[in-house]
């Protein structure tokens, strides 16, 4: 008999995930900016600022001279005194990120309020975008990749005026400010996004269904998955 052996799966293993019970939260109140005097070429790269007083875990906005990291959300890991990194940033690349250019600042976010009664969260846009061309000999076309589309998300929400969720999305609206989000998916993982949030408070009617506002957030940085 030939010998058997024991299957052994060659790649990662899969997985298909459900949405249901995902939260999404905005940021209300942040500390005050602290200064970072440089950001580190490394994996993940690590912020100089004096007397910080970040915990692990802690979520930060950072604005930064590098314009790939600038306006973005991240986690603070690695924290010692006067020194952070930035969970996951990888900025060995010096081209990318211009040795002893990244400095700026950081501001703690200290209160997130959950936007409820969600029925709906689609995103649109990040799509890439190509230059092109062809040279005068050929016949055919090729394709550079330039940059990504604009990207926003849009939440469909049953209207109720009350909620602390939608008085944070209309002051967030009024305002036009740039405003940190949170999404936790239920498995504990976190996209984080930056963005202009827009509030349009005329509900749906429509007869026999929930009545719903709609919330759109353009977003104004890469988004951060943790």
């Amino acid at each position: 008999m030939p010998a058997t052996r024991a299957f052994s799966p060659k790649g990662p293993l899969m997985s298909a995930k459900l949405p249901d019970g995902s939260v999404v939260s905005i940021a209300t109140t942040l500390a005050a900016a602290k200064v970072i005097t440089g950001l580190s070429n490394a994996n993940p790269s690590v912020a100089a600022s004096v007397a910080h007083g970040y915990a692990n875990g802690e979520l930060i906005w950072l604005k930064s001279a590098w314009q790939r990291l600038n306006d973005r959300i991240f986690r603070v890991s690695g924290q010692a005194a006067d020194l952070f990194a930035l969970e996951g940033q990888d900025t060995l690349n010096t081209q990318r990120f211009p040795a002893g250019t990244g400095g700026g600042t950081a501001q703690k976010i200290t209160a997130w309020t959950q936007v409820s009664q969600i029925l709906g969260f689609t995103t649109s846009g990040g799509d890439q975008q190509f230059a092109n061309f062809s040279y005068l000999e050929e016949d055919f076309e090729r394709q550079l990749p330039t940059v990504t589309s604009a990207q926003s998300i849009a939440l469909d929400i049953a209207d109720d005026q009350t909620l602390p969720g939608y008085i944070a999305l209309k002051a967030a609206s009024d305002s036009r400010a740039l405003t940190p989000i949170r999404l936790t998916l239920p498995d504990g993982a976190l996209v984080l996004y930056n963005g202009i949030i827009a509030l349009n408070e005329t509900p749906t009617l429509t007869k026999g269904q929930v009545m719903a506002v709609k919330a759109t957030i353009s977003l104004q940085s890469r988004p951060v998955r943790y």
